[in-house]
């Protein structure tokens, strides 16, 4: 299981994120494929497989490497590290654990949402009301 906030979601949807880096003791294993999800208890959004694992310091991060987070820089970067890690939680030395993915299959849309061009789900979908 992998989660990933919504943004990240569609980005690796998009085909524009295929890296991530995580703190957590827990580590993924390279070549098994992990569904990836908003939250727990949901259903996977899609399945990634990892290809690449290697523990990096953040302030060894390079260009190419924020562009495979799905960024134009490591400003960019950084921002989005800190609001999802907290105020202050950038530091160089850090050492995280990065893991290079790619995306080996994808929920295709249900009708009533919108879609992505290649069928892949973007939205949540309006829920009826109405009870059968």
């Amino acid at each position: 299981m992998a989660i990933f906030n919504r943004k990240h979601i569609a980005k690796i949807l998009q085909g524009t994120k295929s890296q991530t880096r995580r703190t957590h003791k827990h580590t993924w294993q390279i070549g098994k494929v992990y569904g990836i999800y908003e939250r727990w208890y949901s259903k996977p959004q899609a399945h990634i497989k990892i290809i690449r694992k290697f523990k990096q310091k953040l302030g060894d991060i390079s260009l190419e490497d924020v562009k495979k987070e799905g960024y134009n820089s490591l400003e960019e970067f950084r921002r989005i590290w800190e609001e999802i890690h907290g105020e202050g939680s950038w530091d160089p030395n850090k050492t995280v654990i990065a893991y290079e993915f790619k995306l080996v299959s994808c929920k295709p849309a249900t009708p009533g949402r919108k879609s992505h061009p290649l069928g892949f789900r973007t939205g949540s979908a309006k829920r009826s009301t109405k009870r059968k």
